[in-house]
């Protein structure tokens, strides 16, 4: 069965900041990044555990192509449906540590 991908809340804001951003430095470049990041999420549906895992023992980390960013998730296929939950889309320079508070949500 194909795994059911949720975008959390503070997710999707990390993606639209970090756009605006991109295309304040040139025009046309935010939708550049939100292509790679959706070819991440695509990469992440096809092959669920084929990314490592980075920190606490169950956030996994798939790093988009051409940007420094990162996008975290965590994998529960505790039930029938496997669930992921993207909880981050982070730049790479960014403490992991700022956004623990992410896990508990």
């Amino acid at each position: 069965m194909k795994p059911t991908l949720i975008l959390r809340d503070q997710a999707i804001i990390d993606v639209d900041e970090a756009g605006k951003w991109y295309d304040e430095q040139r025009e046309g470049l935010s939708l550049d990044f939100e292509l790679c990041v959706e070819s991440g999420l695509e990469d992440i549906l096809l092959e669920p555990e084929g990314y490592q895992f980075r920190y606490k023992g169950i956030v996994r980390v798939r790093y988009i192509k051409r940007f420094p960013y990162g996008i975290h998730y965590i994998l529960d296929d505790s039930s029938e449906t496997t669930l992921i939950y993207v909880i981050a889309v982070f730049h790479t320079s960014k403490d992991p540590n700022s956004w623990n508070e992410r896990l508990t949500k």
